[in-house]
C-alpha cells in the first residue's frame, strides 16, 4: 500500500479489555441479530430501506455477516481503552453499538448532530467513537488492502483483466479522485488545497484489480497536485523503478515480442515501461483507435470502484465541512479498507447498489505528456496484439 499522509504509528494498548467494557443496553453476549432487534427500536428519523435492502443494510451499507466480521476485527482495540461511551439515557454503548455509530457516520456522511439525535447519543460521542473505530481499523484491517503476494493471485488478476477487453499481463488500473472540502477563510493553508477546478480538495490515487478491489492507495496530498506528481511521489513508483514491483512473469506473445507486467492509466499519467496510457489525438489509425477503446473499457474498473467507494462511504462524497486535514487521510484509508472488506466478504449488499462510473464529474482530464521510449514500445506491442495481427499467446 502506498503512503497515507497523516498516519502515525501508535503503541498497542497495554490494557486488556475490562470485565464490564462490553456491558451495555445491548448485551455483548447476544448475537448481532438480537442486538439489532433492540437497537433498531431506539434509532429515530432514518430513511426507509432502499429497494432490495432491509433496514439493517440500508442503515449500515453492509450485511449482518459483514457487520459481525468488522466487529470481530476491532473488538480488542475498541474495548481496550478505559473510556466508557453512553447513550443520553445513561446506558453504556457495547461493541455493536459503537461499530454501528461509526459505520453510520462513515456510510451516511450525516452530521454528528444528526447521527447523535437518531441514535440517542451526544454528538461528541459520535465523533469520539468514530475516531476510535478508525484507529482500530488501521490497526486490524490493513491486510485487506495489499498488493498480490503470490504468483497464483497475480495470475488470476491478469486473467480477469484479459477477459475484460483483451489486455494480456495487465496487473491493475490506476486512477485518481478528489475528496472535496469546505475550509474556513481564516485557514492560512487554504490556498495550498485549492485545485485546478477551484475546489479545496485532497487527492486519493488508487490501483484497482478487476474485482474493483483497491490494491494500493496514496492519499493526503493537496488536490492541486497533478496526477503524475502524486504517482511519482508514491512508494509504488519507487518500487517499480527499483524493479521490485511489476517484476513478475513475462508473457511471450510471439518470437522476440514479450510483454512484462504493467498497469494502465489515463492521460493524466506518464507513459512508462510499466504504466501504459492511451494514444493521444482524435484522428487515429484504426489499430490505435481500437487500442484506445479497449483501454478505456478496461479503465472503467477503476472508475466504478472509486464511484462505489464514494457512494457507499458518503463521508468522503460531496463537500466535507471543515475536516481535520491530518485525520482525513486516515478516514479515507479506512473507507478503502471497508470497501475491500465488502468485496472480500462477497457481501450481497454490493449487488443491490447501482453501478456508476462517475466519481470526479466536476474535474477535467489532465494531460501529463511524459513519454518513456520503453513505454512506447510496450504500448505498440499491445496495440499490435489487440489488433489481431499477432498470434494468440499459448
Amino acid at each position: 500500500m502506498g503512503p497515507v499522509r497523516g498516519v502515525r504509528k501508535r503503541k498497542k494498548a497495554d490494557k486488556k479489555p475490562e470485565e464490564n467494557a462490553s456491558g451495555s443496553g445491548s448485551s455483548e453476549k447476544e448475537g448481532p441479530v438480537d442486538w439489532w432487534d433492540e437497537f433498531s427500536k431506539r434509532i429515530n428519523g432514518l430513511q426507509s430501506p432502499a429497494k432490495g435492502l432491509d433496514k439493517f443494510e440500508s442503515v449500515f451499507k453492509v450485511s449482518r455477516k459483514t457487520f459481525d466480521y468488522i466487529c470481530s476485527l476491532v473488538n480488542e482495540d475498541m474495548l481496550a481503552k478505559s473510556a466508557h461511551f453512553v447513550f443520553t439515557n445513561g446506558k453504556p454503548l457495547c461493541l455493536y453499538d459503537q461499530v454501528a455509530v461509526a459505520l453510520r457516520r462513515l456510510s451516511s456522511g450525516e452530521s454528528l448532530v444528526t447521527i447523535g439525535d437518531a441514535f440517542g447519543v451526544n454528538h461528541s460521542t459520535v465523533s469520539q467513537v468514530t475516531w476510535r473505530f478508525v484507529e482500530a481499523m488501521e490497526e486490524r484491517g490493513l491486510h485487506h488492502l495489499q498488493w498480490p503476494s503470490t504468483e497464483t493471485e497475480m495470475s488470476e488478476i491478469k486473467s480477469k483483466f484479459q477477459k475484460i477487453r483483451g489486455f494480456p499481463n495487465c496487473s491493475g488500473v490506476v486512477d485518481t479522485t478528489h475528496i472535496m472540502m469546505c475550509l474556513p477563510a481564516s485557514d492560512p493553508t487554504s490556498d495550498a488545497w485549492l485545485d485546478q477546478e477551484k475546489n479545496h480538495s485532497m487527492v486519493l490515487q488508487a490501483i484497482v484489480d478487476p474485482d474493483m478491489r483497491f490494491r494500493d492507495i496514496v492519499t493526503g496530498w493537496p488536490g492541486k497536485m497533478k496526477d503524475w506528481t502524486v504517482f511519482q511521489s508514491s512508494n509504488f513508483y519507487e518500487l517499480c523503478d527499483r524493479g521490485e514491483r511489476l517484476n513478475g512473469k513475462i508473457l511471450d506473445l510471439s518470437k522476440g515480442l514479450d510483454i512484462r507486467e504493467y498497469i494502465i492509466g489515463d492521460l493524466g499519467f506518464p507513459l512508462l515501461p510499466y504504466l501504459v496510457t492511451p494514444y493521444e489525438g482524435k484522428e487515429l489509425p484504426e489499430p490505435k483507435a481500437e487500442f484506445n477503446k479497449r483501454h478505456y473499457a478496461t479503465r472503467m474498473v477503476a472508475h466504478r470502484a472509486l464511484a462505489m467507494l464514494k457512494d457507499k462511504w458518503r463521508i468522503i462524497q460531496g463537500v466535507m465541512w471543515r475536516p481535520d486535514k491530518h485525520r482525513l487521510p486516515r478516514i479515507i484509508l479506512v473507507c478503502c479498507l471497508l470497501h475491500n472488506i465488502v468485496i472480500d466478504m462477497e457481501d450481497e449488499v454490493q449487488d443491490e447498489m447501482p453501478l456508476s462510473h462517475k466519481h470526479d464529474s466536476a474535474y477535467h482530464q489532465q494531460i501529463c505528456g511524459t513519454v518513456d521510449v520503453n513505454g512506447v514500445h510496450l504500448r505498440d506491442k499491445l496495440s499490435l496484439y489487440l489488433s489481431g495481427r499477432m498470434p494468440m499467446p499459448p
